[in-house]
């Protein structure tokens, strides 16, 4: 097994074939850091104190706050926010305002070859406009949505145990800062679910275990040594990642814990030294590529159209001039502009609310997928149940009442040091505080055995203040799951007296320990060993040979409203499976507490046999696993997406971390582990499905309006070009000027501003919702000619019953279908917006309704204003709108009857 670093140069983007002097850079920063993190390895500790001029207490709050100042916040480039003018420029850097703002481009060139003949043309600043309407209001919701993206993320902060000294001569205190606020010479500590804050020296460390698959590529931990016993001459190595007394930024403890002094922080760190060629886009999710898909094919339909516009209206009309005036002002119809900025505000908006659901966005697009998501993996512990342990019985071998069990289990969790959980803060409860005294003075702790995942128990060492001299004696206390405990004790206590622990025995304490799983209690082993005090230091080869004192059972109970949840998930078309590394028995009695229809319960061990295509047909009818790993965990989530489902994966413990960075959605809670935040896209600030079902649907919703505008928007441009096809082939003038086309897409998009705002059917949002590239097109070809009936249906109304059938009556002709595209095109909004009867099974709300309202009033008044020649409109005569209202009414008919035989046909709308 090998260790391959990820140098900026492996980083960077395929097909570059020479190294520009960026990365050069960047390289030649990276080797210098790394050189100088290897020169720290090869020192000494007392020597990497006084170069960090840092003391193992740790540094005085003044110095800490001086340092800050010098040297910074501890935070590399990719996480800074982009400046004001980089994010400006960005705003207007999408292709449809690139492509409006070459056709004002050339529409300015065209007027400046006649500027000293022709006025203004006004459609060059419609499209100034529209460019800085599209391109402003993105950059504003951008702007915003990260002003709140930075204050959610303000909520779930990561924190760093670290000594501080109040005075020159205080003790030390360990004080939990936020990591930002690390600086060089601070003495960390670290323990199991930690992130690593900055680049450590390590001055101790015991059974240390590290995940630094951020910085290598390696999945599994390595080991890091306990430089007490360093030999400074041995062992070299010229890569600071594989150097076994550095811990750097961005690696993870797994298990074990250390002290380490801080040698650079942010920048200066080696992961922070590649952060130029780190930074980049996060993998696109499939809403992301639909969306850049659509983009691309409207833009493409548009350069196909475009010329076939202009060749009809150049031929049949003999000015080419203002043929291509009238092609680009049709490409501007085509171009959905502002879609960047609907779907940005979608995003923000979602955040928001979210937020005020309790449920924290680290990452906007995220939000897509929760709403897609159709099946949710979910630990049991505070989601099923109320996370709140409660010591219930603390029992001999043979199930009976035993307060030495209870005392033994108390110095466990009474001196250990690493990551304390919630049964060891239920024993602690259970005894008495005078004890604490007590113990204290009877018991100095020796060593410790930290807890991992694999081993699945930790155990501490202590000696016991009345026993010296040559008597003197250390005893190991172990607690862990019963089955890892019973196969390392030999013998048992049985009424006083150490008893051999027999086969037949073993059988007998393995049924007490089933009995209490079977009512829902999670039980525990506690074992001991007395050896002589030769060492100080002790190793997982000590646990062994180990004697049973007893069992404790905790109690967790069901939450009252975890069944109603479950069910409401279902309702909404999420699968919930519960992935728990707890015992089967208890997994399986708490899942059918609260309605889980619970079947055959998988554990851990059964996967391990399976190979991918076998899971993959397990976890199609499985509910429950249980006693599973963390590499466990993340195959069944890589076997559910495997069979086409969007996972989210709720979890909050180091051993989810692996699934959570799988799932399509990782999910985790403020209270989590550092590791486990910093996994997840979407935070919970209460650890309940409820609050995690509202977000689901929050999701949705943010989606649908989306997808609504990108469906309106298509099918509308489609039926648009349709019709001035149409009238360009047999009418013998502009069927519209451009300027009036332009006008007219301007207040269509504004009509547009407020699809953010609106709601969708509670029907939409009971099912989880994804990406549906051929629905898109399928409804632009449906619903796009459907408005073209009444567009052709108001030429031959303008030609025949009011006359303007020919070039001098062009005005009359182009000011009546201009109102009645318009209107029809705002009147879409409302049609296509829902799947029911609109405005009497369901409505808009108030912003959608009042900015379309007001678009359609403007367009009414329009050719009655004081610019109406300007824009080469005139006034319609008053006969004209008994026939407009029976057009839209018919519109609306058969817009409802073509949408219901497109439901029942393909059983789908938006």
């Amino acid at each position: 097994m090998t260790n391959t670093v990820l140098t900026p140069q492996k980083l960077a983007p395929p097909g570059r074939g020479r190294r520009d002097r960026r990365t050069a850079e960047l390289e030649a920063r990276t080797r210098a850091v790394g050189e100088r993190l290897v020169r720290f390895s090869s020192m000494p500790a007392p020597q990497v104190l006084r170069d960090t001029d840092a003391t193992t207490h740790g540094l005085r709050q003044d110095e800490a706050a001086e340092r800050l100042e010098r040297f910074g916040a501890n935070a590399v480039a990719q996480e800074r926010t982009p400046r004001f003018l980089a994010q400006l420029a960005k705003a207007f850097w999408n292709p449809f305002i690139l492509v409006l703002v070459a056709l004002d481009a050339v529409m300015l060139w065209q007027w400046l070859q006649v500027a000293d003949e022709e006025p203004f043309d006004p459609g060059i600043a419609i499209l100034a406009t529209m460019v800085l309407v599209s391109g402003l209001l993105r950059f504003w919701q951008e702007f915003r949505s990260g002003r709140s993206a930075a204050a959610l993320r303000a909520l779930v902060t990561t924190t760093t145990a670290v000594q501080r000294r109040a005075g020159r001569t205080t003790e030390p205190l360990t004080v939990e800062v936020p990591m930002e606020q690390v600086v060089p010479g601070d003495i960390v500590r670290l323990a199991a679910g930690d992130l690593v804050p900055a680049d450590l020296r390590l001055l101790t460390a015991k059974d240390l275990m590290v995940g630094q698959a951020a910085l290598s590529g390696e999945s599994l931990p390595v080991a890091k040594a306990d430089t007490r016993t360093r030999d400074y001459g041995q062992h070299a190595t010229t890569d600071p990642v594989e150097a076994d007394n550095l811990c750097l930024m961005g690696t993870s403890v797994t298990s074990g814990t250390a002290t380490g002094v801080v040698v650079a922080t942010g920048a200066d760190t080696y992961f922070g030294s590649m952060a130029g060629s780190l930074v980049g886009e996060r993998p696109q999710t499939s809403f992301d590529t639909g969306v850049k898909k659509v983009s691309f094919l409207l833009i493409r339909f548009m350069l196909v159209m475009v010329p076939v516009v202009l060749a009809i209206n150049g031929f049949t009309k003999g000015d080419w001039a203002e043929a291509f005036t009238f092609a680009v002002a049709v490409a501007v119809g085509l171009t959905p502009e502002m879609l960047p900025m609907v779907v940005t505000t979608n995003l923000a908006r979602g955040a928001v609310a979210m937020a005020r659901r309790k449920v924290v966005v680290k990452r906007l697009n995220a939000i897509q997928n929760l709403g897609a998501m159709d099946v949710l993996c979910t630990d049991k512990t505070g989601t099923l149940t109320e996370d709140r342990i409660v010591l219930d019985r603390y029992l001999d071998v043979h199930g009976q009442e035993d307060m030495e069990v209870l005392e033994y289990a108390y110095l466990n969790s009474h001196f250990q040091t690493g990551l304390r959980n919630l049964m060891d803060q239920a024993v602690i409860d259970r005894v008495l505080e005078a004890e604490e005294v007590v113990v204290d003075a009877r018991f100095t702790m020796v060593d410790e055995i930290p807890f991992d995942f694999a081993r699945r128990r930790m155990s501490v060492v202590l000696s016991r203040n009345d026993l010296a001299g040559p008597a003197a004696e250390h005893v190991i206390i172990t607690k862990g799951a019963v089955e890892e405990v019973l196969a390392l004790c030999t013998h048992m206590t049985d009424d006083g007296r150490r008893t051999e622990l027999t086969d037949e025995l073993r059988r007998t304490v393995t049924r007490t320990a089933e009995d209490h799983n079977r009512q829902g209690l999670r039980v525990l082993a506690v074992a001991t060993r007395t050896l002589p005090a030769e060492s100080e230091t002790y190793t997982v080869a000590d646990e062994a040979g180990l004697t049973l004192i007893g069992f404790l059972a905790f109690l967790d109970p069901p939450k009252q409203d975890a069944a109603e949840a479950l069910r409401a998930l279902a309702d909404n078309g999420i699968a919930v499976k519960v992935v728990t590394g707890d015992n089967e028995l208890v997994a399986a009695r708490v899942c059918a507490d609260v309605g889980i229809d619970v079947g055959e319960v998988v554990t851990g061990s059964v996967i391990d046999t399976l190979d991918e295509a076998g899971l993959r047909r397990l976890v199609r009818g499985t509910t429950v696993f249980a006693k599973t790993n963390p590499v466990q965990k993340a195959r069944i989530v890589r076997a559910l997406q495997a069979e086409g489902h969007t996972v989210g994966f709720l979890g909050d413990g180091i051993n989810d971390a692996a699934a959570l960075r799988e799932s399509d959605v990782g999910i985790s809670v403020d209270t989590a582990v550092d590791i486990a935040k910093e996994s997840a896209d979407i935070i919970l600030l209460e650890k309940d499905l409820t609050v995690l079902e509202q977000g689901v649907l929050q999701g949705r919703q943010t989606f649908g309006n989306t997808i609504k505008y990108i469906k309106m928007t298509a099918s509308s441009n489609f039926g648009n070009v349709f019709s001035v096809l149409v009238a360009s082939a047999f009418i013998p003038f502009q069927p519209m000027l451009a300027v009036q086309l332009l006008v007219q897409n301007l207040a269509y998009d504004i009509s547009q501003l407020a699809t953010p705002w609106d709601r969708m059917d509670k029907e939409y949002l009971r099912k989880p919702r994804t990406w549906d590239a051929k629905g898109i097109g399928r409804f632009m070809l449906v619903m796009g000619p459907t408005s073209s009936v009444f567009d052709i249906s108001t030429f031959l109304l303008m030609w025949h019953v009011f006359g303007a059938n020919s070039e001098a009556h062009q005005s009359l002709f182009q000011s009546g279908w201009f109102v009645e595209g318009l209107l029809t095109q705002t009147l879409v909004v409302h049609m296509l917006r829902t799947r029911k009867v609109p405005f009497l099974q369901s409505r808009a709300t108030a912003p959608v309704l009042l900015m379309t309202a007001l678009v359609m009033a403007v367009g009414v008044v329009l050719p009655f204003s004081p610019i109406a020649s300007a824009l080469g409109m005139q006034a319609l005569p008053m006969s004209y709108f008994p026939w407009l209202v029976g057009t839209l009414v018919a519109y609306c008919l058969l817009t409802q009857g073509v949408k219901t035989w497109y439901i029942r046909r393909f059983n789908s709308w938006l």
